[in-house]
């Protein structure tokens, strides 16, 4: 599934801490510590995408908590093989406690799985107890990653990237279609969204059939 434990030394894996590298210089004003990533539609990487992305951020010292707020169709547990009894929407409602629902996968990798399926994802994540949780995060971690639900879906990745310092846009190779694309980066841009970047997933070359590029929007 994750390309950076599974193959460390192949282009893929090279190419992510590339990403790693332009998040870290791409901004001279405001260091990107919060970061949405999101798609346009299902299946075009975005939960791949920000599993090796916040991998590849823990290779150093930097601390990096992983938070799985697609509360729609969750993934991450799956992804690392975690339990997904509490999580996110529990820690939201206060029924739970971030120090009992995290999991520290690797030294500098800590992962907070959606949890239990709210009946209002959207208000959940638009509340002031996400805006406090993320507050509260940036205090015990260097990077926060949000795996986001797909921006033609769900308000959700809209309501998020207002909350955070930058969002990413997954493209699936010979997948999304440029429409898609195009429409996405404009429902963000409509809530002013910091779009820093998009991550062209899965692109079939000679050596690698696992590749993606990281490009600036600005």
């Amino acid at each position: 599934m994750f390309v950076v434990e599974k193959n460390p030394k192949s282009i893929a894996a090279e190419a992510y801490r590339s990403l790693r590298t332009n998040i870290q210089y791409s901004s001279f004003d405001k260091e990107y510590k919060t970061i949405v990533v999101t798609s346009a539609n299902p299946g075009e990487g975005k939960s791949t995408t920000s599993g090796n992305l916040a991998l590849t951020l823990a290779e150093g010292e930097a601390r990096v908590l992983l938070v799985d707020c697609d509360m729609r169709k969750p993934s991450v547990h799956k992804n690392f093989r975690v339990t997904n009894t509490y999580g996110l929407s529990d820690v939201l409602l206060q029924k739970q406690k971030v120090m009992d629902v995290a999991h520290n996968y690797k030294k500098n990798l800590y992962i907070i799985t959606a949890g239990k399926i709210p009946p209002n994802p959207a208000e959940m994540l638009a509340s002031k107890s996400m805006t406090l949780f993320l507050e509260e995060m940036k205090e015990h971690f260097d990077y926060i990653v949000l795996d986001s639900p797909p921006v033609q879906a769900v308000a959700d990745p809209q309501i998020l990237s207002t909350k955070v310092d930058g969002t990413l846009v997954v493209v699936r190779a010979g997948v999304t279609k440029k429409d898609d694309v195009q429409n996405s980066i404009a429902s963000l841009k409509k809530v002013n969204a910091n779009i820093i970047g998009t991550v062209l997933h899965a692109v079939d070359n000679s050596r690698n059939k696992y590749y993606y590029y990281y490009g600036d929007e600005k």
